[in-house]
C-alpha cells in the first residue's frame, strides 16, 4: 500500500513545479546570463524603463556592467572607472551618469545664469534655464495621522521675475483642517525618453509650513462665486470652495531671485542657503543719505501683465526716516508724468480641472529692489488684494481711489490707484524698507539720530566703522 503513496506524493511535487514553471513568462524563465546579455543593447533610456517591470528585471537593469559600458560610451574610459567597476555596490553607475549628465548640463546651463538684465538685476534667461534643466515643482502633503502624499504640478506659469506654480484638487486634496503641513519641493530630472514613468531625479526642499499655525493669520484677499481666497504668508495661498472646507487649489508664487539654486541644489531635507555676500565700502557724501537704489516692480496675474517699470536713483534723506522704515517713492502723487495707467483688469483668474474663474481686485505684485551696487536686495513676489481708500478731494483725478497695501518682516509697499475712464492708473508707489534689513542691530538708531558718535553707541572705531559700512555711507572723519 506504501508504494501508491510514493507515486502520488511525486506526482503532486511534479504538478507543483510544473505550475510555478507555467506561471513564470518567457523572459523569467531565461537565464539570468541570456537576459543581460539582451539588456546589454538597451540604451539608459530603454534600460530604466525596463528596471519598472518587475522585480527581477530590477536586479537585472542595475548590474554595474550594464551601466559602466554606457558610462565609457558617452564619457570615455579612464583609470578610476576600471578600478571601481566590480567594487562598488550595484546601480552606482546608474546614478554615476545620471549625476554626471546633470552636473554638465547644470555647467552648460550655468552660463546663462550670468546673463543679468540692467532693469531688473537678475539673470535674464532664468526661465530657459528651468526648462532646459527639465525642473518641476512637488507639494508633499501630510494628515493628522502623517501619512504623507505627492502632489504633481498642475500647471506653472511665468512672468517676467516670478513664477506661478498651482496644484489644484480634483478630489485628491484633504479638508482644509486636515493639513498640518506641507512641504515644498523643487525636482531636478534627467532627460530620458521614459514613456508613463518618472525620470530619474533629485528634490530640494524649498519651503515646509505648519498650515494650523498659518491659518490663524490667515487673510483672505478675495473671492468669486465659487472660491475664496486666503494668503497663508507672502506668496502662498489656498482656494478653498465657498461655504466648505474642502481644498479647490494650492498657488505658490516663487521670486526669480536664485530661483535656479533653491529649486535644486538643496537637499530633500535642508534648503538651500544663499552665501553672504559682503557689502562694498561706500564713501559717497554722508549728508545725502541712503541713495542709489533701483525699483522695478511688476502687477500682473496668471494670464497677462498688467504693469512693469523700473526706477532708478531712488534715495532717501535722513529727516525721512521715520519709524525704523526707509521711504523710497518710485511714483509721486504731485508728480502726474510719472502716473502710469494699467493694461487691463485687476483680477486674479484660477483654474481647477474642469471649473474656472477670476476674482476680482487681487493681482501678483513682483518687486525688487536693487541696491546701490545693483545687486537684488529685497525680492517679493505674492498675491496681493486691492482696498478702497478714503482720501481728500483731488483736483487732478476725481474716479474712486485704491490702495494696495504689502507688509512682510522686510518692510511695506503700498500702491495707490485711481479708477479713471475705464482703467487704472497707478498715482503712487512708494516702498518702506525696514533699517533691520541692513543687518545691524544699532542701525535703527543710527538713522534715526544722524549725529550719534561712536561713544554714544559704546563702540569702539573698529565696530563704529563696520556699522557705517553696513548703513551704506559713511560719517564724516571729524566725528570718528
Amino acid at each position: 500500500m506504501s508504494a501508491p503513496k510514493q507515486v502520488t506524493s511525486s506526482y503532486l511535487r511534479t504538478c507543483r513545479r510544473a505550475a510555478e514553471t507555467s506561471s513564470r513568462n518567457l523572459v523569467e524563465r531565461l537565464p539570468p546570463e541570456i537576459l543581460i546579455k539582451i539588456l546589454s543593447y538597451l540604451d539608459a533610456s530603454a534600460l530604466f524603463s525596463v528596471s519598472h517591470v518587475n522585480k527581477l528585471l530590477c536586479q537585472l537593469a542595475n548590474d554595474n556592467a550594464l551601466w559602466n559600458k554606457i558610462y565609457i560610451a558617452k564619457y570615455g574610459k579612464n583609470k578610476k572607472s576600471q578600478e571601481l567597476q566590480d567594487r562598488v555596490a550595484g546601480g552606482y553607475w546608474k546614478w554615476l551618469l545620471f549625476r554626471t549628465v546633470a552636473a554638465r548640463d547644470m555647467n552648460k546651463w550655468n552660463r546663462h545664469l550670468g546673463l543679468v538684465s540692467r532693469h531688473t538685476g537678475l539673470p535674464s534667461h532664468t526661465e530657459r534655464v528651468l526648462r532646459n534643466l527639465h525642473v518641476t515643482w512637488e507639494l508633499t502633503l501630510s494628515d493628522k495621522s502623517g501619512h504623507e502624499g505627492t502632489l504633481e504640478l498642475s500647471r506653472s506659469e511665468f512672468c517676467e521675475t516670478a513664477a506661478f506654480l498651482c496644484w489644484s484638487g480634483g478630489g485628491r486634496l484633504p479638508n482644509y483642517h486636515q493639513i498640518p503641513t506641507f512641504q515644498l519641493h523643487g525636482v531636478r530630472r534627467i532627460a530620458l525618453s521614459c514613456p508613463g514613468l518618472k525620470n530619474p531625479g533629485w528634490r530640494s526642499l524649498m519651503a515646509e509650513l505648519e498650515v494650523q499655525t498659518l491659518t490663524k493669520s490667515a487673510q483672505v484677499i478675495g473671492r468669486d462665486r465659487l472660491v475664496e481666497m486666503k494668503l497663508l504668508q507672502p506668496g502662498i495661498i489656498i482656494g478653498t470652495w465657498r461655504d466648505q472646507c474642502s481644498v479647490a487649489f494650492i498657488a505658490f508664487t516663487l521670486h526669480f531671485h536664485r530661483l535656479v539654486e533653491r529649486s535644486i541644489q538643496g537637499s530633500s531635507s535642508c534648503p538651500y542657503v544663499e552665501p553672504l555676500v559682503k557689502t562694498p565700502f561706500d564713501d559717497i557724501d554722508p549728508q545725502y543719505g541712503l541713495h542709489g537704489y533701483q525699483l522695478h516692480i511688476v502687477l500682473h496675474n496668471t494670464e497677462c501683465k498688467l504693469m512693469s517699470g523700473s526706477f532708478a536713483q531712488l534715495f532717501c534723506r535722513r529727516t525721512q526716516i521715520c519709524d525704523g522704515l526707509i521711504q523710497l517713492t518710485a511714483i509721486s502723487r504731485t508728480n502726474l508724468s510719472q502716473h502710469t495707467p494699467l493694461s487691463g483688469s485687476v483680477t486674479l483668474p484660477w483654474r481647477c480641472e474642469a471649473l474656472q474663474g477670476a476674482v476680482e481686485n487681487c493681482c501678483i505684485m513682483s518687486l525688487t529692489l536693487l541696491d546701490e551696487f545693483r545687486k537684488p536686495f529685497w525680492c517679493v513676489s505674492s498675491p496681493v488684494s486691492m482696498q478702497p481708500e478714503e482720501t481728500p478731494v483731488s483736483y487732478d483725478y476725481d474716479g474712486e481711489h485704491f490702495l494696495i497695501h504689502y507688509l512682510d518682516s522686510d518692510g511695506q509697499v503700498k500702491v495707490t490707484l485711481v479708477w479713471m475712464k475705464e482703467r487704472f492708473v497707478v498715482i503712487s508707489l512708494v516702498v518702506y524698507m525696514s533699517v533691520s534689513k541692513q543687518g545691524s542691530p544699532h542701525l535703527e538708531k543710527m538713522l534715526i539720530f544722524p549725529n550719534t558718535s561712536p561713544t554714544t553707541l559704546a563702540l569702539d572705531p573698529e565696530s563704529f566703522g563696520e556699522l557705517r559700512l553696513a548703513l551704506g555711507f559713511v560719517q564724516r572723519s571729524t566725528k570718528i
